[in-house]
């Protein structure tokens, strides 16, 4: 019973853990996440009856917290997918430029008056705080609103203290000149944030606009979330391919690169399927649609990657703990230090309250509260533009914990594309039958294996002639063809089904054949390498990788060269799916209590194993929804070199992350204790909040630009 919801408008860090925290504390509730960055909240509700009230609930809520911000349920937006928060952004920063360019230009007339022209106090007041009003009240509206509400620590309050005091101690001039640059940090803060929402929303363009529909003869351009499964559409050269669809007609390159991260155009023709979210190049193609917008796989990768901020890194959460008691703490502190020192030493009690104030400027904690998630959610940007779909920062976070690293074998270390070797008939059994009794063994299954022998076969069997299919897990195949059993395995299954049958010791997998409890030969089926493994798996290594190993269930002498060649660690093989979760907590028993596990499968045979692991990883997911499904990382192509990459794309974040939080409270320390101690003043104060703010920001935005090492 999840729902999701827009916020629009939502720009504010702060104010998207507030409105989580307060949705959370709902009785209704079981859990709620807001996403600042995408502008959006989703929440998980206890029943059926919490969930029909739900958009009120968050409507009241969100109105009481933010007024500003509007409420509707996702999918609720206008039919193109579109909304009109860039015009209201723009309205929005026209109007905070104007705010700040008019109070500078009474503050600068005030300063001039005073220092210039040496005019009277009461001729000077009056600009100063014609100034401090047009930049400061909205800012002590807002503060004074949260207070009525109940929420009196925020930055709005922290400002308002700040320069009231300054204003009753009467430095004036130093009253201003905070608002004034406290309102042109948050200018600056905002813009920040806003290109770097662009920049995330750039790198996953990739849902198409619209789809050329045909209706008779013409064709109709309309929404993608129009079309049906078995609607017939056109793409043009040079449009995204809107749907997943199967093509009719027509041959042309397309661009991969959005789904994939590779830069190589794939050909294709008649036969072939095509991905919404690919670019077509050059040809006309006529397509049959496969799925329906919302399954598409253009729809599936961008809901993944814009709601990976449910799932938070540690670091995140204890960025949102630690702003909620840091804001009270640093209020307290500052009570003291105005109050205590001269009480106790004696002096001016406006000089203490000067450096309490001071106090209260620096301590706002909005560098941390945006950076750091702006940090973790580039960085699933930036994978995502190299194909890498990471479904949240908190597995983003784990790869660098990674020491052991668990690998399928077929479709993952090896093409997955199997070539018949070899056949191998008993005496009195031609090749030929014995192709022919494989082929119609097989003729049922999608197992690679299977379909390089109906390759090598090279015609249809003849399916009428067969009954009782039965798949044996980890074992074979069993079915009735011309009222015989062909039973069609591995050696488990000879020796389970009393088959007296010649093992075959040649490299390879082998595929041993019996009809009607006779044993009619084996044929060899090989598999190749994929030609980045080897040189993936070097440096793997080279990254802190601890461990590799192969988990299988094929035999141990088609297993055998695969990981010798490789240089793994350890292979298991002949594992039926059951074997390998055992071994899979066997190996995670030898992993240390902070090191990670990781396996890397085809995320569809593999599933239980994916979700046991501390990190799923499916390998060549591109259009499969089992594979996106089942994962908690999915590479969108199916090379090994692509966990690299995402080592690389998580060390650098954690970097950018770390950076933000040893600058952001080292500057913050030193200019807390430079305000007590009094020499640090206003100016210093407004740097070490709104300046530090923008600089973290810019690093986070680093992230975005990555480009590898």
């Amino acid at each position: 019973m999840v729902k999701e919801f827009d916020l629009q408008g939502l720009s504010c860090a702060s104010c998207a853990v507030k409105i989580e925290n307060k949705i959370q504390s709902q009785a209704g509730v079981k859990s709620a996440n807001v996403n600042a960055l995408t502008g959006t909240l989703k929440a998980e509700f206890k029943d059926k009856e919490a969930e029909r009230g739900a958009l009120d609930l968050v409507k009241q809520i969100v109105n009481k917290l933010e007024p500003d911000v509007k409420v509707s349920e996702k999918g609720e937006r206008l039919e193109e997918g579109q909304s009109h928060s860039h015009s209201h952004d723009a309205v929005n920063s026209k109007k905070e430029l104007s705010l700040i360019l008019s109070g500078s230009l009474f503050f600068v007339l005030a300063l001039s008056l005073q220092y210039l022209l040496k005019a009277k106090p009461y001729i000077i007041l009056p600009f100063f705080m014609l100034a401090y009003i047009i930049l400061g009240g909205e800012v002590l509206y807002a503060a004074f609103k949260n207070i009525r509400r109940g929420r009196i620590f925020d930055e709005n309050f922290l400002m308002g203290v700040a320069t009231l005091g300054a204003l009753a101690t009467r430095n004036y001039a130093e009253a201003v000149a905070v608002m004034l640059f406290y309102r042109v940090g948050e200018y600056f803060q905002d813009l920040a944030v806003k290109r770097s929402k662009k920049s995330i929303s750039e790198l996953i363009d990739i849902r198409p606009d619209y789809a050329n529909l045909k209706k008779g003869n013409d064709f109709e351009k309309i929404h993608p979330a129009k079309v049906q499964v078995s609607d017939i559409i056109l793409i043009k050269p040079g449009e995204k391919v809107p749907l997943d669809a199967k093509v009719l007609d027509g041959r042309s390159a397309l661009d991969t690169s959005a789904l994939t991260g590779e830069n190589q155009p794939r050909d294709v023709e008649a036969g072939d399927q095509i991905l919404s979210g690919m670019v077509n190049l050059n040809g006309l193609l006529t397509a049959e649609v496969l799925k329906n917008y919302e399954n598409s796989t253009a729809a599936q990768i961008l809901d993944l990657v814009e709601n990976a901020a449910d799932k938070k890194a540690p670091t995140e959460n204890f960025i949102t703990k630690f702003s909620r008691y840091y804001i009270p703490a640093v209020v307290g502190l500052a009570l003291l230090l105005a109050i205590l020192p001269p009480l106790l030493m004696g002096g001016a009690w406006t000089d203490w309250i000067q450096r309490a104030l001071i106090f209260l400027v620096v301590s706002c904690p909005c560098a941390l509260v945006i950076s750091i998630p702006l940090g973790f959610f580039g960085g699933i940007g930036a994978a995502s533009k190299k194909g890498i779909l990471i479904k949240g920062s908190n597995y983003l976070e784990a790869l660098n914990s990674l020491e052991t690293l668990v690998f399928d074998k077929t479709g993952t270390l090896t093409q997955g594309v199997f070539e018949l070797i070899s056949l191998h008939p008993t005496e009195g059994v031609s090749e030929e039958e014995l192709l022919k009794i494989a082929a119609e063994a097989e003729s049922f299954s999608n197992h690679p294996i299977a379909l390089s022998i109906l390759k090598a076969y090279g015609k249809e069997p003849d399916k009428s002639e067969l009954s009782n299919y039965r798949e044996i897990p980890g074992r074979g195949i069993s079915v009735m063809a011309q009222g015989e059993k062909i039973l069609a395995g591995n050696a488990r299954l000879m020796e389970e089904e009393a088959i007296d049958f010649q093992e075959n010791t040649l490299a390879g997998s082998k595929l041993y054949l019996a009809r009607d409890g006779s044993f009619m030969g084996s044929i060899l089926v090989g598999d190749k390498i994929k030609d980045d493994a080897k040189e993936a798996l070097l440096s793997l290594k080279k990254r802190g990788v601890k461990q590799t190993v192969m988990l299988t269930g094929d035999n141990a002498q088609a297993a055998k060269p695969v990981a010798q060649s490789l240089g793994l660690d350890a292979y298991y093989a002949d594992l039926l799916p059951g074997d390998k979760s055992d071994e899979l907590e066997r190996l995670r028993e030898k992993t240390s209590a902070k090191g990670k596990l990781a396996f890397v499968g085809d995320g569809i045979n593999d599933a239980p194993v994916l979700a046991m692991a501390d990190i799923g990883i499916a390998m060549g997911g591109l259009g499969s929804d089992a594979a996106i499904e089942a994962a908690d990382i999915v590479l969108m192509t199916d090379e090994p070199s692509k966990l690299n990459d995402a080592l690389d794309i998580a060390a650098y974040t954690r970097k950018i992350v770390w950076q933000n939080i040893i600058f952001a409270l080292g500057v913050k320390l030193i200019f807390l204790l430079l305000g007590a101690l009094g020499i640090a003043g206003m100016w210093e104060a407004v740097f070490a909040d709104v300046g530090v703010s923008i600089l973290a920001i810019l690093n986070s935005i680093r992230v975005l630009r990555y480009r590898g090492v």
